[in-house]
């Protein structure tokens, strides 16, 4: 009994071993791939991927010097295997192949619990209804109303309360971006005042960085049965936030209590909750993706933002030179002018100051996909279905391939060729995804950031408190750690 016994758990065993720590291995042109640094027997790069995210991104930084354009695999054990892709020629072919490349299980079972059915965990046909309300909301005269009446109007408020503050005292500049952007959103999406200083936002913001957690830990589903209980109330929190934009919208149209064109923003063609419940019946649906368009429209803005002024902030020169065009564009009563007026044609040293933001602190640092079917690379690399590819927006911007040499400096001018902006193609600089997957709200987040960066130098100095670099803390997205403390002084 006990041999058989034995015998059962030695089988049982190795069974599980095997397919735990089975790392096969990917080739191209019939080559094995190559491993990156750190890969180490059995584990692969499992315990690399446990470090904090700040570090990850070094990694990757490292990895993209090592391999150049060369697509690399990478291992974790119990997970599919996967690569890492660099070329933009790769990148390209994924970009314009969405029905090869989805979002895939390996994503949307850990994204799930916060995001559900919404646009950013969809594929096929669910997808494409949500872009389309997406689209129906982000229409030229919305876009209007935000640049001409939304965004004066609260980018006006928080020079007030920016005014208000003692030049020694130190505040959070993320949190005021972060207010900033919510309250656009909360108004114009959802006919509704929102605030980040509500318990939903705390809430998805734990959310978010618990389920970032959950793609550096293949042991997830066993550390959050002890460890996650924050989690899943917070999580709770954000559904029922979700259920409370529904029903709200809900209401009002069988009341007829909110006109949307009657709004204090003017003409808008609609709200984008109103657009989603025109398009898709199911209500859980319609708060799934009313979450995802927040975090998206807000979230993704101010991070940006907040990274945009903290390299304004180590860089005078360039501050400085953003504030020399904007006072030549809107004139010597530079103390009071119209903002709406500040538009990304106008001001194209503020627009380049943005983009190279961008490219140094990209939102969305990572991207990555799923085989839904067997598939050749262009560059000969071969991936079986459900095979992982991965690329890091964060180490690709670094690129001096495609950058120069100077890749890891601040400079805006790198995006302005005889006084006008230049563009870069989505493979070469993937800040805003790509192909069909290309991010909806690019023109939108453009008008905000424009507006927002032009005004706020012009009429502030803003001074960190210490030299300190700062890093991202662990989530979905780019939020910095311990956010962006500072002081600020007008100047008009």
């Amino acid at each position: 009994m006990h041999t058989t016994t034995l015998l059962l758990v030695l089988s049982l065993t190795s069974t599980f071993l095997f397919y735990v720590f089975r790392t096969p291995k990917l080739r191209r042109n019939g080559e094995p791939l190559r491993r990156p640094p750190n890969t180490l027997p059995l584990v692969g790069n499992g315990i690399l991927f446990l470090q904090d995210r700040h570090k990850l991104f070094s990694w990757f930084v490292k990895c993209e010097k090592l391999f150049g354009s060369e697509t690399f695999q990478i291992s974790v054990p119990s997970l599919p295997p996967g690569v890492v892709i660099n070329d933009p020629k790769n990148l390209e072919y994924v970009f314009k192949n969405e029905g090869i490349f989805t979002k895939g299980d390996f994503f949307k079972r850990r994204s799930w619990d916060l995001f559900g059915n919404g646009i950013i965990n969809a594929d096929g046909d669910l997808w494409k209804v949500q872009r389309k309300a997406g689209l129906n909301f982000l229409s030229n005269t919305n876009l209007k109303v935000l640049t001409d009446v939304a965004l004066p109007q609260y980018l006006d408020d928080t020079i007030q309360d920016l005014q208000k503050k003692d030049p020694e005292s130190v505040f959070d500049l993320e949190e005021v971006l972060h207010e900033l952007t919510t309250q656009i959103m909360g108004q114009m999406a959802y006919n509704l005042d929102i605030h980040n200083s509500d318990p939903f936002s705390k809430s998805f913001d734990y959310a978010s960085g618990a389920t970032g957690k959950r793609f550096q830990n293949p042991l997830w589903q066993i550390t959050e049965i002890f460890f996650g209980e924050e989690f899943r109330d917070s999580v709770a929190r954000v559904k029922a936030f979700g259920s409370m934009l529904v029903a709200n919208a809900v209401e009002a149209r069988k009341t007829e209590n909110v006109v949307e064109k009657k709004t204090s923003f003017g003409q808008m063609s609609g709200s984008l909750i109103n657009s989603l419940l025109d398009t898709i019946d199911d209500h859980q649906m319609v708060a799934d993706a009313a979450l995802n368009y927040l975090s998206a429209g807000r979230d993704t803005t101010a991070q940006a933002l907040t990274w945009t002024f903290y390299l304004l902030m180590r860089n005078p020169d360039k501050t400085q030179a953003a504030r020399l065009e904007v006072s030549d564009y809107v004139g010597p009563s530079s103390g009071r002018f119209d903002t709406s007026k500040l538009h990304p044609t106008a001001l194209p040293y503020i627009a380049a100051i943005f983009y190279e933001a961008l490219r140094l602190f990209p939102p969305v640092p990572f991207e990555l996909k799923q085989c839904g079917k067997a598939v050749t690379l262009p560059d000969g690399t071969f991936l079986p279905k459900d095979a992982v590819l991965l690329w890091c927006t964060w180490a690709m911007n670094r690129s001096k391939a495609i950058w120069g040499d100077d890749a890891d400096d601040f400079k805006p001018e790198r995006w302005l060729e005889n006084g006008s902006l230049i563009s870069k193609t989505a493979f070469e600089y993937p800040v805003f995804n790509g192909g069909p997957r290309t991010c909806l709200g690019k023109k939108m987040a453009e008008l905000v950031a424009v507006q927002v960066i032009a005004t706020l130098v012009l009429k502030f100095d803003f001074n960190p408190i210490d030299g300190k670099e700062r890093v991202s803390k662990n989530s979905l997205t780019l939020p910095m750690e311990g956010g962006l403390p500072c002081r600020v002084k007008s100047r008009c």
